[in-house]
């Protein structure tokens, strides 16, 4: 899988152009990011592929020296499992 990433979006196309996947996420406020939406097709799903790019938005996140919240039920589920 070929990841994809922008400011505060990580995704990945099919071979057409098409986004088959992705993880948005914003600044709330001084170093505080808000994981606000994942998506996966059908076609991925089952794969691991939501929690890979849950995994990159956070080590993403986690490289600007940013602390991680969640309002995208699948993030804040992921977060709750794989946080200390």
């Amino acid at each position: 899988m070929d990841f994809k990433e922008e400011e505060n979006r990580i995704y990945i196309e099919n071979s057409n152009g098409d986004v088959i996947a992705e993880i948005e996420f914003e600044e709330i406020k001084d170093g505080v990011y808000n994981i606000f939406h994942t998506f996966v097709d059908e076609s991925l799903r089952g794969q691991g592929i939501a929690s890979k790019l849950v995994e990159k938005a956070v080590n993403y996140i986690k490289s600007k020296n940013g602390k991680v919240e969640a309002t995208c039920s699948y993030a804040k589920k992921w977060l709750e499992k794989n946080q200390n």
